[in-house]
């Protein structure tokens, strides 16, 4: 099935619509925006992880924007929490499974509340692992046949980036599922334990605004200090690309 996607530097994010994702499980699908680009500058690991990523969504203002600034082409935000929702539809439609690798068990406990009530039709697994930077290799193997012994059809994984990215990346094919998709936040958003921003918010591209208004304390690295020095990086590459002699030109046309 062939796929939109358009050229953000090294990034090809998708520019299509959710229902024309490519059908090749397992379909490892990833999202960018201005911090996890920021951070895989500097995080060799994290970069080869978001370069390997069969789908990469465009989740945030400032890529759209900055894809756009570089090439022209216009795209559509599709956050983590919309692909969420979509799969979870899709899911119950067709009588389908998940499995939510990540958060509390408490959490975990209220999105299968959840999940009961608005998809029915949705078996759904889950494991807690442990909170930590690294996991052992002992960790890792409970979390993949965890995993594996329930066999779902879409694979959540929230556990921060860039630990999520990675960890999705360097087990992709050890793992038992037709998608796997890194949503970091959606855990707690889905469940309630962190309030995503009202949809008048999200459709005028503020939704960063209000999430940095509630949680200044954990979010202000990441839009106050990332922010700038993002658009700093974008304003160069277009000044770069402003410099570069054409085709026609450099032909002697």
């Amino acid at each position: 099935m062939n796929t939109l996607s358009a050229n953000f530097l090294e990034y090809n994010v998708y520019a299509d619509s959710l229902s024309q994702l490519p059908s090749k499980p397992p379909l490892l699908v990833n999202t960018i925006n201005q911090y996890s680009y920021c951070v895989a500058e500097k995080d060799q690991r994290f970069k080869e992880a978001l370069l390997g990523s069969d789908v990469l969504l465009p989740d945030g203002v400032a890529v759209v924007a900055a894809t756009k600034l570089l090439s022209g082409k216009k795209i559509k935000k599709i956050a983590g929490a919309d692909i969420h929702e979509f799969l979870l539809k899709d899911l119950n439609e067709k009588g389908g499974s998940c499995f939510y690798l990540g958060a509390s068990e408490k959490t975990l406990s209220i999105i299968k509340s959840k999940l009961a009530e608005q998809f029915p039709n949705v078996r759904v697994g889950s494991y807690s692992p442990p909170y930590k930077p690294e996991f052992s290799s002992d960790e890792n193997g409970q979390m993949i046949a965890a995993v594996n012994n329930f066999s779902p059809d879409v694979l959540f994984v929230g556990m921060t980036a860039p630990k999520q990215e990675k960890w999705a990346f360097a087990h992709k094919s050890e793992l038992n599922t037709k998608i796997i998709c890194t949503i970091g936040a959606v855990f707690d958003f889905f469940a309630g334990t962190v309030d995503r921003p009202a949809k008048i918010w999200i459709n005028i591209g503020l939704e960063w605004f209000v999430r940095l208004v509630k949680e200044p304390k954990r979010l202000w690295r990441r839009y106050l200090y990332y922010g700038p020095i993002f658009v700093g990086l974008m304003l160069k590459e277009k000044i770069k690309k402003i410099g570069q002699p054409s085709k026609d030109s450099a032909l002697g046309g």
